[in-house]
């Protein structure tokens, strides 16, 4: 049995916040792999479900960001989860925007999620740490990850976390290193994709513009920068 947890704040006002990536990822998973109703329990929304033959129980706690810990160490209590079986998916504002990092153990690098979660069952667990961006200067960090992501920067992360969720079989292997290297090689066929399409569609290749042969996850983050 593992844990995933999804970090993120409770309320629809809430909902879209760079801060609650985490959240997103999650209840991707779950729709993907027909997981069970979400039900209120231990401080938190819980889901359960098969990834391969393996059980595997999402939590999403909801104590707000810094007591995350709180409902983390109630669910891995209760089912005798230890640190080592529990991977936590999380805003990182050190990563550019769809970045994406696997890291076991460790600090919690001013994230009071992490903070939290370290303090109820030590810092033994694995993190996804998806990259929301920063807003260049640490005194407007907090207004910052409590802030919608813009509409494109939206359609950025909603195609990092369908690579996430579709991968995520990969994470219940001792060798977390082969979910990085999925996400990785997805990732990079969907950058190359549409030049595939092109190359068996267009008659005249000569008159496709460089626009037409980026893939939609290029051009978003083209877009991105220029806004």
């Amino acid at each position: 049995m593992m844990l995933f947890v999804g970090l993120g704040n409770p309320g629809d006002q809430y909902t879209k916040n760079r801060h609650n990536v985490g959240f997103m990822a999650v209840s991707r998973i779950a729709e993907i792999y027909n997981f069970s109703p979400w039900k209120n329990k231990f401080q938190g929304s819980i889901s359960n479900g098969l990834l391969s033959t393996k059980k595997i129980i999402i939590l999403k706690p909801n104590t707000f960001m810094n007591l995350s810990g709180q409902s983390v160490g109630e669910v891995s209590r209760f089912y005798k989860i230890p640190a080592s079986k529990v991977i936590v998916f999380h805003d990182e504002i050190d990563f550019p925007l769809g970045k994406l990092k696997i890291k076991s153990g460790g600090g919690h690098a001013g994230h009071n999620g992490l903070r939290s979660i370290n303090e109820h069952i030590g810092s033994d667990y694995i993190r996804i740490r998806i990259g929301v961006g920063h807003p260049g200067n640490k005194n407007a960090v907090s207004n910052y990850v409590l802030g919608d992501f813009s509409k494109v920067e939206q359609e950025i992360i909603t195609q990092i976390i369908e690579v996430i969720s579709t991968e995520a079989e990969d994470l219940i292997s001792e060798n977390t290193a082969n979910f990085g290297k999925s996400i990785s090689e997805k990732i990079q066929r969907n950058t190359t994709k549409d030049k595939a399409i092109v190359k068996a569609t267009v008659c005249n290749p000569k008159r496709v513009t460089q626009e037409t042969k980026r893939s939609s996850l290029q051009n978003l983050f083209d877009r991105f920068r220029k806004e």
